[in-house]
């Protein structure tokens, strides 16, 4: 644990910072007694694994402790956030800070971005991580079923209900709700959605009596509520109830700093799936993926890697590895590559050894060091894997 004073955290971020440098793989948990958004920023920043406020409780710092430091299974299975990039360390940041609190939380992105892994690390970072983490599909769920789905209900209800049966929020009571796909709810479902947001309780359908609820409500939309509900296509009040704690997933081609990063992690992921020894994608490969819009994002890199792997490709991946459908939606000659992309290429193919990577575009050495610093790349993010 490295101590962080909200007065003046230099001395810990730079203990941070040279403490990460020697020891890459090392779990480092930053704490602080007044912890601010910047300062958790900063502290993710400078290389911390973890960020806790303090006093900690004893029982969540072993947790931690034992999540980050013990059996990799967790990351395997896509219980951790992967990526280096400003934005990923401003989501780290929010998650925290959220993470403290019990209100309610809206996360917004596109499909495919992750608003599910952020809701899960919420909830596991909260007070509420020992109870359940009940995750509800709003588009999955008909008006007719709301009721019964979210409720539950007593027998004889209606023709069917054999036995009294809890619903989905009362099977989270002490815990958190995950409410996906939020703006699908239709506005008889955000009704009924907003009179137990008020009244902090359910009644079960053929019920007498109401049973209290002790949850945290987290939601997600790819679509945008913002103006949905200025729009009156979904219910303000809803929304406002809502919208307190905010978190907005980024796209992938809006940090694509961070597609070697997660390269790497679907490849030692979908090696121990297959049973496969893949080292890495050829230079050319990897240029392909970085010019390449991503409509489906990280769901759809990892997809795609998962597609190769079934034609079991040989130590590096080739061009010819990757599926026809990615050749039919992004021909390969016809982007020309950004010179960000160029220079992530360029480090990835020397395994990120700056002399060789400016050799590899004819740069000066001082020219890739401005380049670094103007993509906010001057910082292996590889040596944290």
């Amino acid at each position: 644990m490295v101590g962080l004073d909200p007065r003046s955290p230099n001395a810990g971020l730079r203990l941070l910072r040279e403490v990460r440098e020697k020891h890459g793989d090392l779990c480092l948990i930053g704490v602080s007694s007044a912890p601010s958004e910047q300062l958790v920023l900063l502290a993710f920043r400078a290389g911390a694994t973890d960020y806790l406020p303090h006093p900690a409780c004893g029982q969540e710092l072993i947790e931690r402790v034992l999540r980050h430091c013990g059996d990799t299974g967790a990351e395997a299975s896509g219980d951790s956030l992967v990526g280096e990039s400003d934005e990923m360390m401003q989501i780290r940041a929010s998650i925290e800070n959220v993470a403290a609190s019990d209100s309610n939380v809206l996360i917004t992105g596109e499909t495919g971005t992750g608003k599910e892994l952020v809701a899960r690390l919420i909830h596991g970072r909260s007070a509420r991580a020992g109870k359940p983490l009940v995750c509800i599909n709003c588009a999955a769920i008909p008006d007719s079923l709301f009721e019964s789905e979210l409720f539950g209900y007593e027998r004889g209800a209606f023709t069917g209900a054999h036995a009294s049966t809890p619903g989905k929020m009362e099977a989270g009571n002490g815990g958190t709700v995950f409410l996906d796909e939020i703006g699908e709810l239709s506005p008889y479902a955000q009704v009924r959605l907003l009179r137990v947001l008020e009244e902090k309780s359910i009644q079960r359908l053929g019920a007498r009596k109401p049973i209290a609820l002790n949850i945290r409500v987290v939601v997600a939309t790819n679509r945008d509520l913002d103006r949905l509900a200025m729009e009156d296509k979904f219910r303000r009040d809803l929304y406002f109830r809502l919208n307190v704690g905010r978190i907005h997933m980024p796209r992938l081609r809006d940090r694509k700093s961070d597609i070697p990063i997660l390269v790497n992690y679907y490849l030692t992921e979908l090696n121990r799936q297959f049973g496969s020894h893949v080292e890495g994608v050829q230079p050319e490969v990897m240029e392909t993926l970085l010019t390449y819009e991503w409509p489906g994002n990280i769901r759809e890199l990892r997809n795609l890697l998962e597609a190769v792997f079934i034609s079991r490709p040989k130590s590096q991946i080739t061009v010819v590895d990757l599926p026809s459908w990615f050749h039919n939606r992004h021909p390969g000659h016809s982007v020309r590559p950004s010179e960000q992309d160029r220079l992530l290429t360029a480090l990835y193919a020397t395994n990120w050894n700056k002399s060789k990577a400016a050799g590899q575009l004819k740069w000066s050495r001082m020219t890739l060091y401005r380049k670094l610093a103007k993509y906010g790349l001057d910082r292996n993010p590889q040596s944290d894997l």
